[in-house]
C-alpha cells in the first residue's frame, strides 16, 4: 500500500500518458499563406543571386562557361585595385565604426544628465537624418573644395590650402561626412537604452558609495551591451554604403585614399567582367560574416558576465 502523501508507483505506471496534440493542417495553412510571399521574395531576390554569383565565380566567363575552380578567386586576390579598394574600406571601418559608437554613446549620456536644451540638441543631432544625400554632398563640396569656406578660414589666418579631396586628408573628410549623418540615430538607439537602466540599481550603487566611473563601467556599459552590438553592427554596414557620398563628391576613380570596395565592383560591373566582380562579392560577404561572427562571439561572452 502507497505511503501517504506519494503516489503508487505502479498506479502512476498504468496510467495513459497523454499524448501531443497535433496541429491540424488547416491551422498551419494560415501562417504559411502569409509567409509566403517573403520567402518567395527571399528566395528570388537573395538566395537564387547568391547561388548564381558563385557558379558566376567559378567559371572562366558567361559564354563558354569552362569550369576554372578557385583561378578567378586567386587572380583577384593579386589583384592590385582590389587590394587598394579592401585596404581602404577596411581602413575606413576601423576607424569610423568605434567612432560612430564610442561618439553615439557618449552624446547620449551627455543628453541623458539632464543639461540645459535638451530637445533642441536632440533636434539638431537629428537634422542630417532629413538632408537628402544629394544635399549633403553639395554642402561638403562647398566647405572642403580647394576653393571653398575651409580653405578659405585657413588661408584668413595665414595659413595653406588645402586639397581636402584630392590628398590623403580625403580619408578624413569622408569619415567626418559618416559621422555627421550616422551619429544621430546612434544617439537615439543609446538614449532608449539608457532609459531602460534601473534606476534603482544606480541610486543603491550611489548609495553604497560608488563613483561615478564604477557606475559607468559596472552598471551602464554593461546594460548597454546589447545595445552596443546592435549599433556596431548598423555602423558596420552604414560603413561599406559610403560609396554614395564618395561617389557623387568624386566620381568613379577618386583619389587612391578613398577607392573603395564599392568603387571596384561598380567599375569591374562596367567592363562586364562578371566572374571577377563575382569573386570579389563572395571574398567581401565572407569578411562581413566573419567580423559578424567575432562581434556575437564578443557579445555573447560580455553578456554572459554581465550576467
Amino acid at each position: 500500500m502507497a505511503k501517504f502523501g506519494k503516489p503508487d508507483k505502479a498506479r502512476v505506471e498504468r496510467e495513459p500518458k497523454e499524448k501531443p496534440q497535433k496541429t491540424p493542417l488547416r491551422d498551419k495553412a494560415f501562417p504559411m499563406a502569409c509567409l509566403a510571399p517573403s520567402l518567395i521574395g527571399v528566395l528570388i531576390f537573395f538566395i537564387i543571386p547568391f547561388i548564381v554569383i558563385i557558379y558566376y565565380s567559378m567559371v572562366d566567363n558567361p559564354i563558354s562557361k569552362d569550369f576554372v575552380f578557385l583561378d578567378n578567386f586567386v587572380s583577384i586576390l593579386k589583384n592590385a585595385a582590389f587590394r587598394k579598394a579592401a585596404l581602404n574600406t577596411l581602413k575606413f571601418s576601423l576607424i569610423s565604426v568605434p567612432l560612430a559608437v564610442i561618439l553615439g554613446m557618449a552624446l547620449a549620456m551627455l543628453l541623458d544628465s539632464k543639461i540645459p536644451f535638451v530637445s533642441q540638441f536632440r533636434a539638431s543631432f537629428l537634422c542630417p537624418m532629413m538632408v537628402p544625400v544629394a544635399s549633403v554632398v553639395l554642402i561638403w563640396q562647398v566647405i572642403f573644395h580647394y576653393n571653398g569656406t575651409l580653405n578659405e578660414i585657413i588661408t584668413k589666418f595665414g595659413g595653406e590650402r588645402i586639397d581636402w579631396l584630392k590628398s590623403d586628408k580625403a580619408m578624413i573628410v569622408i569619415a567626418v561626412l559618416f559621422l555627421w549623418k550616422n551619429l544621430g540615430y546612434n544617439m537615439i538607439l543609446f538614449l532608449s537604452a539608457l532609459n531602460n537602466i534601473s534606476k534603482d540599481q544606480l541610486e543603491v550603487a550611489t548609495l553604497e558609495g560608488a563613483s561615478g566611473w564604477y557606475k559607468l563601467i559596472h552598471i551602464k556599459l554593461r546594460s548597454l551591451s546589447p545595445t552596443i552590438f546592435f549599433v556596431g553592427i548598423l555602423s558596420l554596414i552604414n560603413s561599406f554604403k559610403v560609396f554614395r557620398e564618395i561617389y557623387l563628391l568624386t566620381g568613379d576613380y577618386p583619389y587612391d585614399s578613398i577607392y573603395m570596395l564599392q568603387h571596384f565592383m561598380n567599375n569591374t560591373f562596367r567592363t562586364l567582367d562578371y566572374q571577377k566582380l563575382s569573386a570579389a562579392a563572395i571574398i567581401m560577404a565572407i569578411v562581413i560574416i566573419a567580423i559578424l561572427a567575432v562581434l556575437f562571439v564578443a557579445e555573447n561572452k560580455f553578456g554572459e558576465d554581465a550576467e
